[in-house]
């Protein structure tokens, strides 16, 4: 392959970044540039001290109207799918000056329960726990993990006829509050603030109605979009029933670094830091390419995460154009679940065309993960057939990677390539060699999942 005239740049994969090469003519769209905070411990202290919205946590602890040490106190907290700054031994660590907040009101340590708002994904590891929080939490404080499966889920109401029920360690708390990360979300819109409840701390049938064919199918369940958007409207009327407390919301830049700190009533606040991240994220693009380079970010412990990077390029990709996709599958379970791993075969059978057909018609039979599935099916069907998408990974063994619906970039670097950055240059080569155009337009998306790029108004 002649590279004259190309230029290098850099792909994040998991905790490393590698190098490619790119032709000369390329765009790059990335992240605005956002400064991360100077002094973030004392940023996050001011934002729990000094709400956007609604009273602070001490007028709070006073209104419940209950001897203090008596108060019990629930905390939910993003899994290890969102790159949550929660570690209290760093300085942009926003749990422990939370915690600390709390007891300084004369709550009581063990009184505070953390728990681990999964929604339907895995439990995470007592490894990843210890990580991620830090040993001056992991240690010293009661961490335990939603299981939405649970005959204990309390009762709350019900939503759009669907009975909700709710984490009960949450319900059963005198004090509840939510922590998340606002970035793009290719469903509700955005991520944080209601969707920690919805579906974080939900039961599995309910979460089937958030995910269910209709809604996904709805133009407004996207990225960035929160008007008429349903998975944001049913997520909302969960999370109003359920009375939390006070709410914590973060932003990160394109370095990963903490950038922005939310904290007050649940819905105002949440709606100040989406209006912020929607400026830093919303990325013009003045046409379509041909040719899309994106990656999956720290999202994509796995292929059903990846999907998010796969999403938030339709709007630029040209039908019939190839979108070659890395993601750093580091999880235990590199794919997904079971039920995610036969929903992927069924789309491989049935075809992109009559996919979507066949979920919402009366004979199907709700899966558990077909909401995963069929957002990547709105990917394939924009470019127009599941060649558009080469997948590129090192974590998945290549005869399991070929089952999957796109193309595996073991069959273009060889099965028994194990270099990450030999792999994605043999696609970008071999995506550019094929094109139909002779000078393809190709662009790089750098932030990959975190950011939305879309076309232009009244470009072509």
């Amino acid at each position: 392959m002649n590279r004259y005239g190309w230029k290098r740049v850099r792909v994040e994969y998991g905790p490393a970044f590698f190098n490619v090469w790119i032709p000369g003519h390329s765009d790059i769209l990335g992240m605005k540039n956002v400064v991360a905070l100077k002094n973030p411990r004392e940023h996050i202290e001011s934002a729990i001290g000094s709400p956007v919205s609604g009273p602070g946590l001490d007028t709070i602890v006073k209104s419940l109207r209950k001897p203090v040490q008596d108060i019990q106190v629930a905390v939910a907290v993003s899994d290890n799918t969102r790159p949550v700054p929660y570690n209290g031994e760093r300085e942009d660590g926003i749990l422990l000056p939370l915690l600390k907040r709390l007891q300084s009101t004369g709550i009581e340590r063990k009184h505070i329960k953390i728990i681990v708002a999964t929604g339907t994904h895995v439990a995470t590891s007592r490894e990843w726990k210890r990580e991620a929080f830090g040993e001056s939490i992991w240690k010293r404080y009661d961490i335990e993990d939603h299981d939405s499966t649970s005959n204990e889920l309390f009762d709350v109401a019900s939503v759009d006829g669907m009975s909700v029920k709710i984490n009960h360690h949450f319900m059963d708390a005198d004090l509840r509050i939510v922590t998340g990360l606002v970035e793009p979300h290719f469903m509700a819109g955005f991520s944080g603030g209601r969707k920690m409840v919805c579906p974080g701390l939900i039961n599995i049938e309910a979460t089937h109605l958030f995910h269910s064919a209709q809604y996904m199918d709805d133009p407004h369940a996207t990225n960035l979009n929160m008007e008429n958007n349903p998975c944001h409207e049913f997520a909302l009327n969960v999370a109003r029933k359920t009375g939390v407390h006070f709410s914590v919301n973060v932003a990160l830049n394109s370095e990963m670094q903490l950038a922005g700190v939310w904290a007050g009533e649940l819905e105002a606040s949440h709606n100040v830091a989406f209006q912020t991240v929607r400026g830093w994220v919303e990325i013009e693009a003045a046409h379509e390419y041909d040719i899309v380079l994106t990656h999956g970010g720290k999202v994509a412990i796995n292929h059903y995460q990846a999907v998010k990077a796969a999403y938030a390029v339709i709007p630029i990709l040209r039908r019939g154009g190839v979108a070659v996709l890395v993601a750093h599958n580091g999880d235990a379970e590199p794919i997904g679940k079971k039920s995610y791993r036969r929903i992927l075969q069924v789309l491989k059978e049935e075809g992109s065309g009559s996919f979507s057909d066949m979920l919402t018609s009366r004979r199907w039979k709700f899966m558990p993960d077909q909401w995963e599935v069929q957002k990547l099916n709105q990917f394939f069907q924009k470019a127009g057939s599941f060649d558009s998408l080469i997948y590129c990974t090192t974590n998945i063994a290549p005869d399991e990677l070929k089952k999957l619906p796109g193309r595996s970039g073991y069959d273009i670097a060889g099965s028994d390539c194990a270099d990450i950055a030999v792999m994605v240059q043999h696609a970008i080569d071999r995506a550019v060699a094929s094109s139909e155009v002779r000078e393809p337009r190709f662009v790089y998306v750098k932030d990959g999942p975190y950011v939305v790029p879309i076309i232009r108004k009244g470009s072509d």
